[in-house]
């Protein structure tokens, strides 16, 4: 499903070049569920960011179901990012005007979706990740974990195939983290979603079924857990 050839991006801060990105190749088949781990600043968020076709690589391919998503245009691009991806942002990044209900089904108002369809689905999601009793609240009224809950709510409300995971259990506690993985999990078994999640937390790496780290931008190693495989 996704296909990475070579990719490189290099930034300018401050008159210096900055590889965030150098020379990475990587597949995911269709329905797998792997974990990128790298220390802050080795490039995962880069790397997540242009395989979403959020962030242009200056080399290399990005194909996803075999079609090369730089070689659209901006429209098309953003449509099928609406209608095949979501993400996972490293912070919440909820409008803090809209209630926890609003926030959630946001992304259907941007696509073709059904929008009809979207209060059992919310409150199906809500209630996966623990905040049924929140969807009428703002998120000034809500922790910084139930906040995360929203975020994680509004990437599943769309149905996507993929779901690009930044740090998705950051504010959580060694619990909910756990709660949150399993429902990773579930989606990923029950409905072949296809997931790429990016964390420094070793122990939430080992919950996927393969992973890979990250270091000054390289992906530096491959490792398959065949504990994992075989559950």
């Amino acid at each position: 499903m996704i296909d990475i050839k070579e990719l490189s991006k290099t930034y300018s801060v401050g008159g210096e070049k900055i590889k965030a990105v150098e020379n990475a190749s990587l597949v995911v088949k269709k329905g797998e569920m792997v974990s990128i781990i790298g220390h802050s600043g080795s490039g995962k968020t880069t790397l997540l960011s242009l395989i979403g076709g959020l962030t242009k690589p200056d080399l290399g391919l990005v194909l996803i179901d075999g079609k090369d998503i730089w070689s659209m245009s901006d429209n098309d691009l953003s449509e099928f990012r609406n209608r095949k991806i979501s993400f996972i942002y490293q912070f919440a990044s909820l409008f803090p005007t809209l209630t926890v209900y609003e926030n959630i089904i946001l992304p259907l108002t941007f696509g073709n979706s059904h929008i009809e369809y979207a209060g059992s689905n919310a409150m199906q999601f809500c209630e996966a990740v623990g905040i049924l009793d929140k969807m009428e609240c703002y998120p000034s009224q809500l922790s910084g974990g139930q906040q995360r809950r929203v975020a994680i709510a509004r990437a599943f409300i769309t149905n996507p195939e993929i779901i690009l995971a930044d740090e998705p259990t950051g504010d959580l506690d060694e619990e909910n983290e756990s709660e949150v993985m399993n429902y990773f999990k579930k989606l990923n078994e029950e409905n072949g979603t296809t997931f790429i999640i990016v964390t420094h937390n070793s122990d939430l790496a080992r919950k996927t079924r393969r992973q890979m780290s990250m270091t000054n931008g390289v992906i530096t190693s491959l490792e398959f857990d065949a504990c994992l495989l075989n559950n």
